[in-house]
């Protein structure tokens, strides 16, 4: 059975979604979650679903390697990005090279890159005047969202559409499609 990392930074409805999803997989287990964030709603969820919590900041994560150290204790093998908002460290990705994953709101390469997350995206798509969008699974490396994409799943922009409702119908293509591309990845 395949070890798993998430990563979150906010509310951690995908990493719910994807502890839930592995509950009883024989493929693969969620290990931990690991926040940078001491404020995000993701803590109270992992807690709930008694999943164990490494949270850490800039310092342990770039300067002292605590987090990689943590993740070879526990014999990660996968880490998956959910609404992370930190670039990876060289150290993660070197040890974790081809077994880094993550999701992005938009049809990569269109709407990536540092800044462009959450609620900022959909907005850029819909004043941009796109038919459609949808979300970008993909490994990561060293620059944001440039990574090798694995999976692209896509969704209209309807004409009457806000941040809010384009959000809205990418987050359920999140929930469907995310965990089943990592079950794909680890078996």
């Amino acid at each position: 059975m395949k070890r798993i990392a998430i990563f979150a930074s906010g509310s951690g409805s995908n990493a719910e979604n994807i502890v839930n999803y592995f509950e009883n997989s024989s493929v693969g287990r969620v290990e931990a979650v690991y926040c940078n964030n001491p404020k995000a709603p993701v803590i109270q969820r992992a807690g709930r679903l008694n999943i164990p919590l490494v949270l850490f900041d800039r310092e342990k994560f770039y300067a002292e390697e605590t987090v990689l150290r943590d993740l070879q204790s526990r014999k990660i093998d996968l880490i998956v990005l959910a609404g992370f908002l930190w670039l990876i460290p060289g150290s993660i990705i070197k040890a974790y090279r081809d077994r880094i994953v993550n999701i992005h709101p938009a049809l990569l390469p269109k709407y990536g890159g540092k800044g462009m997350f959450g609620m900022a995206v959909h907005e850029a798509v819909i004043d941009a005047g796109d038919a459609e969008s949808g979300i970008t699974i993909h490994l990561i490396d060293d620059v944001y969202d440039r990574g090798e994409i694995l999976l692209q799943v896509k969704c209209p922009v309807l004409p009457d559409d806000t941040p809010e409702s384009l959000a809205e119908r990418v987050h359920q293509l999140e929930y469907e499609h995310f965990p089943k591309a990592i079950e794909k990845m680890l078996e």
